[in-house]
């Protein structure tokens, strides 16, 4: 099994407002992708409850049955859909840890 662990920081240019909704969208999309993308079996996206102490505004926490299935994710349509329309326009910033468990 295989962890997959996206940070992400949002523009600051966006206003609260929009953050909030961005997020929100992130979270729906993201979390949308288990059962479309195979060996994707769960994904939780942290968008609350953030302390000041952090440098990022969001984290996908996300399981995959094998390191195959993490690079057929990568390339799945429905994940690109979701990283191109709901992430990637919004975020100035992105760290991932991907590791086996």
């Amino acid at each position: 099994m295989v962890k997959h662990i996206i940070l992400w920081t949002l523009n600051p240019e966006l206003s609260e407002e929009e953050k909030a909704r961005v997020k929100a969208g992130i979270k729906a999309g993201l979390e949308g992708l288990v059962g479309k993308v195979p060996g994707l079996l769960e994904v939780t996206v942290h968008i609350d409850g953030r302390l000041a102490s952090s440098n990022a505004d969001v984290m996908l926490d996300s399981t995959l049955d094998s390191p195959e299935s993490l690079k057929g994710y990568a390339v799945h349509p429905e994940h690109v859909a979701v990283a191109n329309g709901k992430v990637r326009p919004y975020t100035v910033q992105r760290s991932c840890l991907d590791f086996e468990i």
